[in-house]
């Protein structure tokens, strides 16, 4: 490891990291680097969500089945 940051945290959330760090005996700092790096795993497998609401000219409702449109 060759990079410190330095992050303003809420009691409560500094609370909140000692007692995990307490109670499992994992140092804070892994801790946040583990949560991170999950986030981090977890981003790549959401790039689907920057295509929501993008599609245009579709009708407002979608079923195509008789009977199951408003109009």
């Amino acid at each position: 490891m060759n990079y410190k940051l330095t992050v303003r945290l809420t009691d409560e959330l500094r609370q909140w990291l000692r007692d995990i760090s307490r109670s499992t005996g994992v140092p804070v700092s892994r801790l946040i680097r583990e949560h991170l790096e999950d986030a981090k795993a977890r981003s790549g497998k959401q790039r689907f969500m920057r295509h929501v609401g993008a599609m245009s000219g579709l009708p407002a409702d979608l079923s195509s089945r008789k009977g199951f449109s408003r109009r």
